[in-house]
């Protein structure tokens, strides 16, 4: 009996760099962009995700909760060139980008998968790492494996050298005409995206952010998880409905709250497998899934990507002041804080953290903080010393030539 699904979606997120001396000009560049839209978030209509994050957090992820209607009114008239001087002020900027839709038919291939993509979003930190993220659905079917097929073949979509494995899972959408108008506006998102290989982005692969929510018959009081467990497995590895590799140790998350829903969390991105047995699995866990504990795991990839960065930059021996600054900008204001009260987005966030290994990382860059920094005192010190040496050589051969000239007379 194949597994079948009653609600999902996929989120393919793509990390991409744009150098700090020209962000401003990229986000003017978003200005220009007729299809672009800034994203303005208001309490009364995001409340949820206003309380789940905690004041730091939230004033750092979305500034644009304090824009009032005239704000925003005074900030619209002014021109395109001075928006985007403000806006690259703030931490967060995010963009909505619409497409203009294309009527294309679906093949007859058999195992052709048509998706749609129902969303584009594109996160900006005024540090230059910005985020593209895509958000699909997979159309005319309920099969979870044409879902683990399609997460699969779609994440290295962008890869110059497609795998031959799979070719005959064809991926169309009713948005563009063929895949390369599709990634061509990938690369007109993210421009030329040089510095990603420095620190340690993948550009060739999505990360994966996945919410699928099975029909009750298959998990239910009933009929237990570990029937279907094969099926979370494969989701959470990103791995194709044939691929029979066996996993021994369980990556899911345990939370109390979550009977009928596991979540999946690797280094290739995080899923979420639910039961239609319990309502809200396909009713409120959706939004909460898409919003809050998106926007967690985007912050947790910044933090890595962040971390990365400086340790870049602190190779360098030009600017080393300003990279300090940063370093400690950074740790006073995003390492050190508290994200949110919620339960389950606590967990996630912690085990995000051990799965992205951001503690030995901050742990390296802070290393490589404190050996400039002494080396910085060393040399300043060994400076004063020379100086102070040659002051005391001057002031003592001043008082050989007085002693002298004393002597004389």
């Amino acid at each position: 009996m194949e597994l079948k699904t009653n609600y999902q979606y996929t989120y393919f997120i793509h990390p991409f760099i744009v150098k700090e001396q020209r962000y401003s000009k990229y986000l003017l560049k978003m200005l220009k962009d007729k299809n672009c839209k800034l994203k303005i978030y208001k309490k009364e209509k995001d409340l949820n995700l206003y309380k789940y994050f905690l004041p730091e957090i939230r004033n750092f992820l979305f500034s644009s909760f304090d824009f009032t209607s005239n704000k925003l009114k005074s900030l619209e008239t002014l021109p395109l060139d001075t928006q985007a001087a403000i806006l690259a002020k703030y931490s967060c900027t995010m963009f909505e980008y619409n497409l203009e839709k294309v009527i294309q038919g679906k093949t007859d291939e058999e195992k052709g998968i048509f998706f749609d993509i129902s969303k584009i979003e594109i996160i900006c930190f005024n540090t230059g790492i910005c985020f593209l993220c895509i958000k699909t659905n997979v159309e005319n079917t309920n099969l979870f494996d044409d879902i683990l097929n399609f997460n699969y073949k779609f994440r290295d979509i962008n890869q110059e050298f497609k795998p031959k494995q799979y070719d005959k899972i064809k991926i169309q959408t009713g948005a563009f005409s063929d895949v390369k108008k599709f990634t061509d506006l990938i690369k007109d998102i993210t421009g030329a995206n040089f510095d990603a290989v420095r620190y340690d982005i993948d550009t060739e692969r999505f990360l994966t952010y996945s919410y699928a929510c099975v029909e009750q018959d298959y998990w239910n009081e009933y009929r237990k998880f570990e029937n279907i467990e094969h099926y979370f497995i494969k989701f959470s590895n990103i791995l194709p409905a044939d691929d029979f590799t066996n996993f021994v140790k369980d990556e899911s998350v345990s939370i109390s709250e979550w009977k009928y829903a596991k979540i999946g969390l690797t280094k290739q991105g995080v899923t979420l497998f639910s039961s239609a047995t319990e309502m809200n699995n396909f009713t409120i866990f959706p939004e909460e899934f898409e919003t809050q504990y998106f926007y967690t795991y985007i912050l947790n990839l910044y933090k890595k990507i962040y971390l990365n960065k400086l340790s870049v930059e602190f190779s360098n021996s030009k600017n080393i002041k300003n990279t300090r600054k940063k370093f400690i900008e950074f740790t006073k204001n995003i390492w050190i804080q508290e994200i949110t009260q919620d339960e389950a987005g606590t967990i996630i966030n912690r085990r995000l953290n051990e799965i992205l290994e951001l503690d030995a990382l901050y742990a390296y860059t802070k290393n490589k903080y404190d050996i400039l920094y002494k080396d910085l005192n060393i040399e300043k010190n060994s400076k004063i010393t020379v100086a102070l040496a040659i002051i005391l050589s001057v002031a003592i051969a001043l008082n050989v030539v007085n002693f002298v000239q004393l002597l004389n007379k």
